[in-house]
């Protein structure tokens, strides 16, 4: 898949944990772990804007597109 997740990274820069991230975008805590682990084929827009307002962060520090060969 040519979308690259780094979610896990971020939330390991501010040092927060899944349980917290899931507690203050109000997200169960499985569907974040499926969006940490690169489990999904997409994202609500409100869910991606919930959690970069958490996590103090741009849309492009959660998501990377990286070229197939």
């Amino acid at each position: 898949m040519p979308i690259v997740l780094r979610l896990d990274r971020v939330m390991a820069d501010r040092k927060m944990s899944l349980k917290e991230l899931s507690e203050r975008v109000g997200v169960a805590n499985v569907n974040l772990s499926k969006l940490k682990t690169g489990k999904v084929s997409a994202i609500r827009f409100s869910t991606l804007e919930a959690i970069c307002e958490v996590l103090d962060c741009q849309p492009g520090d959660i998501l990377e597109y990286k070229r197939e060969e």
